[in-house]
């Protein structure tokens, strides 16, 4: 089995437990009689945690290496998705959200994997699989929770905890490890997140991580007030509102999935960065005067497209500019920024959104779409200031053959 199908099937089984939790958690926290603002801090503790651990399992993987550390988060995964599935009270609905916070940090680790075992022109392709497991995860995990919480609100839990056992048996018997004793910084020698900076291009690197940041926020807007925007608007449900999330989902994943190899190898990863978040702004800024359902799919279209180009390329870029054995480090400190992106996103959406409320109804979220298109543009900024580097000198590849 190959270890990139490995490291997809990872990804995926972290987001299709992220994404049953969008229709079911909220549900399944009124059970438990949470206000509206213990379901809001249920729900942003996740990123939260991964804010915190992400880099920190990254730095990890670059010592120990990434299998262990790729085994050990699964298994954490499934754990906090069987103590979600237990949970008789609140508080261990919260400490079912920081376990898997906490686990679901594997991200950056994955990342690195792939960075390992692929050549650096290669490589913004191989992080599309990364994209195409996000997409899948998030067409098939909403649909997922929202089915089997039919038989109970427990149900989803559990089949994502034996999802995620299954995957760490595999990982355990299948996986090879990516990293080599001699590429893994030492073990004894104490460094901090910073010093990731002073191991390849700084500037580019820091650049990259400020795109991936204003990014995420601006996309977060749009995520977060989608459902509530669609309701307003067009009169849709949960369930219609779910289709279009598979409809973006499963453009992104045939873009990051099989297409953005091609467009790399035509154009380049700055290129594609920049058109992707070019676009992201002007879809986004589109999408509140969308006025009929063809134009709003047209819309969620190009906001799918831009996606699935800006995502696999700022990674590929990224893992360019550091030395083989911080990568780890460094994709952590990416996956981090983007975490904090998806808790400033929500919560300024939220604050924006005030300011449309008591208007006609076609004004409703126009204000935080708007801004969310203005921030991508700050990233869109950023990005025209990336440069690839000439030759890849600190970050060669090594093949990875499987086991017998």
């Amino acid at each position: 089995m190959s270890p990139l199908f490995l490291i997809f099937l990872t990804v995926f089984i972290d987001m299709v437990g992220f994404g049953i939790i969008i229709p079911v958690l909220p549900l399944y926290a009124q059970h438990f009689d949470a206000t509206p603002l213990q379901i809001g801090w249920l729900t942003g503790i996740y990123s939260g945690m991964q804010i915190i651990f992400t880099p920190i399992l990254g730095r990890l993987s670059d010592r120990v290496g990434r299998r262990p550390v790729l085994i050990v988060s699964l298994a954490g995964t499934a754990l906090g998705f069987l103590v979600m599935g237990w949970a008789n009270s609140l508080a261990l609905l919260f400490v079912a959200r920081i376990i898997d916070g906490i686990s679901g940090g594997n991200i950056s680790t994955a990342q690195a994997y792939i960075a390992d075992i692929s050549t650096p022109e290669n490589r913004s392709r191989s992080m599309g699989i990364i994209g195409a497991a996000f997409g899948l995860g998030f067409t098939f995990g909403p649909m997922i929770g929202g089915v089997m919480s039919h038989i109970s609100y427990s149900a989803p839990f559990y089949f994502a905890a034996g999802l995620a056992a299954v995957n760490v048996m595999l990982l355990y018997c299948i996986l090879p490890e990516s990293l080599s004793a001699e590429d893994r910084a030492h073990p004894k020698k104490r460094t901090q997140m910073a010093d990731v900076f002073q191991h390849g291009n700084s500037r580019m690197f820091g650049t990259i991580v400020a795109t991936y940041f204003f990014t995420i926020t601006g996309f977060a807007i749009m995520t977060t007030l989608f459902a509530l925007f669609t309701e307003k608007q067009f009169g849709f449900d949960a369930r219609k509102t779910g289709y279009i999330f598979g409809f973006i989902g499963i453009i992104s994943v045939i873009l990051q999935g099989g297409l953005i190899g091609r467009l790399v190898k035509t154009f380049g990863e700055t290129a594609l960065a920049r058109t992707g978040l070019l676009l992201l702004a002007i879809a986004l800024a589109l999408l509140p005067f969308a006025p009929t359902l063809p134009m709003l799919l047209v819309v969620c279209a190009a906001l799918a497209i831009a996606n699935g180009l800006v995502n696999p390329t700022l990674n590929g870029l990224a893992s360019q500019m550091i030395d083989r054995s911080w990568q780890g480090r460094a994709l952590g400190l990416m996956q981090s920024a983007g975490s904090f992106g998806r808790l400033i996103g929500p919560l300024l959406g939220g604050w924006l959104l005030m300011f449309d409320l008591g208007k006609p109804v076609h004004f409703y979220a126009r204000t935080p779409f708007l801004a969310g298109a203005a921030i991508l543009l700050v990233a869109f900024a950023l990005a025209l200031s990336v440069r690839k580097p000439i030759a890849d000198q600190t970050v060669t590849a090594v093949p990875v053959e499987a086991d017998a």
